[in-house]
């Protein structure tokens, strides 16, 4: 097939292009940054554009028989008007473009995050997005998004929602990094005790999992759902920061804060930053205290039987080949 992918300079959209162009199809991308040499090496056709911009999407969805729709605005805060602007507008405009261009396949990138009310998650399934209890400006956008594809599902549309949750790996600037430059600036904590569990999921196996939803998106088993996506082996998150910061021979978090010191300074955190209009991201807030605090870990064999997919690269591969890209430092606790 010919597919395209927006979003794809991100990691989650970028290994979606390499799983899709190792399954033999023809990939073309939107974003609005140049495309990766590592891709146009590969073939792939790059358009530079914004989701929002109507035009940009037209010429970009021309011809193709698919869309991973994988771009969005990820950033931890902002005005809500940013968020419903290109998570939500956004997608309904590539949507629209590719239905208007006769593409009959439309995969869209979400996250657990948009059904997750904040209690812990014990092998839970994926379960219907919920914009009114979603913790985060993301999320809620995320999940409005979700319900509207999903809602266009019918006739000669098919559409899925795919879900992957914490990617991590090589080339990942949102959790990688971000726990990579506080351990280097030895600033990395532990939220509560680190004993909670969480699924997380390796970058390539997010995008094989992508590339398969692409391939049974018109299944009825798999059209108009939404799959959850991790490599299903809940670790500590004590561990996952600890082995990260590991693997870029950086050290591991010396202290920890407990959970409502933590949500409660997150709290005053955001209202400073947002009162002096600071730029960047504030080093915690209280969608992420909680993320990291609260357990949260999925049964994945629906997503497997449906996507006929299975996670190829494990967890403790994952951390070898982070380990090989940071230079080929440890990854042993």
């Amino acid at each position: 097939m010919k597919v395209l992918v927006t979003g794809a300079s991100g990691v989650v959209g970028g290994a979606a292009v390499r799983a899709l162009i190792d399954g033999g199809h023809t990939v073309s991308t939107l974003q609005r940054g140049p495309l990766p040499e590592s891709l146009l090496a590969r073939g792939v056709t790059g358009h530079m554009g914004s989701i929002t911009d109507a035009s940009a999407v037209e010429n970009a969805v021309a011809g193709v028989d698919a869309v991973v729709h994988a771009a969005a605005r990820v950033e931890v805060i902002g005005p809500w008007s940013e968020f419903t602007s290109i998570n939500v507008r956004g997608t309904q405009i590539v949507f629209e473009a590719a239905q208007r261009a006769g593409a009959s396949r439309f995969v869209y990138v979400s996250s657990p995050s948009v059904a997750h009310a904040g209690s812990a998650l014990v092998g839970a399934i994926a379960t219907p997005a919920d914009p009114e209890h979603a913790r985060s400006y993301y999320s809620r956008s995320k999940a409005q998004a979700e319900q509207w594809v999903l809602a266009q599902n019918a006739g000669d549309m098919s559409t899925v929602a795919i879900r992957p949750h914490l990617v991590w790996g090589p080339g990942d600037t949102q959790l990688t990094t971000r726990i990579v430059q506080r351990a280097r600036a030895g600033r990395l904590v532990i939220i509560g005790s680190g004993a909670a569990l969480i699924d997380t999921t390796y970058v390539d196996n997010a995008g094989s999992a992508i590339a398969a939803s692409v391939e049974r998106c018109t299944d009825e088993t798999v059209r108009g759902k939404a799959f959850i996506v991790s490599n299903g082996e809940p670790r500590t998150v004590a561990e996952m920061v600890t082995r990260i910061a590991y693997a870029a021979g950086a050290a591991g978090p010396r202290r920890s804060i407990p959970y409502p010191v933590a949500r409660a300074g997150a709290h005053v955190v955001v209202a400073a930053w947002e009162r002096t209009r600071r730029q960047g991201e504030p080093p915690i807030t209280p969608f992420v205290a909680e993320q990291l605090a609260t357990a949260h870990w999925f049964d994945l064999a629906p997503t497997c039987a449906a996507l006929d997919w299975t996670p190829a690269v494990s967890i403790d591969e994952g951390f070898e080949r982070l380990a090989r890209w940071y230079g080929g430092f440890g990854v042993n606790l």
